[in-house]
């Protein structure tokens, strides 16, 4: 797949040299708990080489990127960010902690060619929290004050761009936009995988995404993007709880702490749209101090379900040995106990040996995945939302702005 084919262009498509570049990167990575450090920086290992390649090509490059969200645990500043890309660029890419305002304004304006610079957590500002449409979000104060410092703007942050928000959408209509080398990257080798002659299509999902992985599903459901789910974590209890298992008051009191339970009727709704959902058979779970495999049917004797049992870790993966395409995503289990990281395991390992185009939904999976993997049959995308959300047909907004880009401003 080309970006032209796609009707967007590419950095390749003009000279940078000597230009000012605004590089939207998806930087997000897990951050410990408790030593609010990054646990993981795959995402900003693979983005260490598009920020390479503009420079040696001359560009003078600024850098968006977001990390978490307002109130979560990993709402963070990108100064740790800044030091990692530095240590994989090879060069200092000095760290704003500042994005509109004068600090970051004068900094912009005396970059050089062949240096960088990583602004402040973008979500720090509040109107990047808005989703809208492109035009709207092209008016946006930040996106006016930043783009008149600007060349052109590059997204290269696919892990992003189901989002409409302002530094994914609203740039690329108020200036020249186009998508970086991995986003293309990524773009291509999903279109490769999803040919017609890699079938059966099998998506394993799971994590702790709930809304979002619902909303994927029936649309992955609805256009027949699959010929099996196969639910594990957290949204396999959520199934498993709408259609009437009794999970016992352990399970079940977390689910509905969550808010999991307003979402009921629309997972019954997703079970009736003519795609197979298979879920687990059997859980590993905590029972105080003691962590036992056990059946459906005794999860209403009490205890947390953290991890998919023996049978269904069998069942999935034959399932799995037998795709043409398998996607990936979110762990089947609380992965940060170890006592709960087989699942997960067992089903990455039969996706690797199995004959299938594999697809990795980035984050804690990627990490997981051996530094010798077959790149020629496997994807580790950097993205989790986006890749689903352009696996199940619907549109990326970030690929419709570049669109709306391509014929305004090329």
């Amino acid at each position: 797949m080309s970006p032209h084919t796609l009707g967007i262009f590419s950095v390749g498509d003009t000279d940078i040299s000597s230009k000012k570049v605004l590089l939207r990167l998806d930087l997000n990575s897990p951050i410990d708990p408790k030593s609010k450090r990054i646990s993981d920086d795959s995402r900003i290992r693979a983005h260490a080489e598009s920020v390479k390649l503009l420079l040696d090509q001359g560009a003078a490059v600024a850098i968006l990127a977001h990390q978490g969200r307002p109130g979560d645990s990993d709402f963070t500043t990108l100064e740790e960010h800044g030091e990692r890309l530095s240590k994989y660029v090879g060069q200092r890419i000095e760290y704003i902690g500042d994005i509109i305002g004068p600090h970051a304004i004068r900094t912009i304006s005396l970059l050089k060619p062949g240096e960088a610079v990583l602004l402040e957590n973008v979500r720090f500002l509040a109107e990047e929290m808005i989703e809208a449409p492109p035009e709207d979000q092209g008016s946006r104060i930040y996106v006016r004050k930043l783009s008149k410092l600007f060349n052109l703007y590059v997204n290269d942050a696919f892990g992003a761009s189901h989002r409409s928000q302002p530094s994914i959408v609203g740039f690329p209509v108020v200036m020249r936009g186009a998508a970086g080398p991995l986003m293309i990257r990524e773009l291509t080798e999903i279109s490769r995988a999803f040919s017609e002659e890699n079938r059966p299509r099998v998506f394993v999902l799971g994590g702790a995404k709930i809304p979002d992985t619902v909303r994927i599903i029936k649309n992955i459901a609805s256009r027949k993007a699959a010929d099996k789910i196969l639910l594990t974590g957290l949204v396999s209890l959520v199934y498993h709880m709408a259609l009437g298992t009794d999970l016992g008051p352990d399970n079940k009191s977390f689910l509905v702490s969550k808010g999991y339970d307003k979402l009921l009727e629309e997972v019954r709704v997703t079970t009736k749209l003519g795609v197979e959902i298979v879920l687990p058979k059997d859980y590993r779970v905590l029972r105080g101090d003691v962590v036992e495999n056990t059946c459906i049917s005794s999860l209403n004797m009490g205890g947390r379900a953290l991890d998919i049992g023996e049978e269904t870790i069998e069942e999935f993966s034959n399932i799995i040995r037998s795709a043409g395409a398998v996607v990936m995503r979110g762990p089947a289990g609380y992965i940060e106990d170890m006592r709960f990281r087989a699942g997960t395991e067992a089903l990455l390992r039969s996706a690797l040996e199995s004959r299938a185009r594999v697809i990795i939904g980035g984050g804690h999976l990627g990490s997981m995945i051996p530094g010798d993997y077959d790149r020629n049959r496997i994807l580790i995308s950097t993205g989790g939302g986006a890749l689903l959300t352009l696996l199940s047909g619907e549109d990326l907004p970030a690929i419709e702005a570049l669109k709306i880009s391509a014929k305004r401003w090329w």
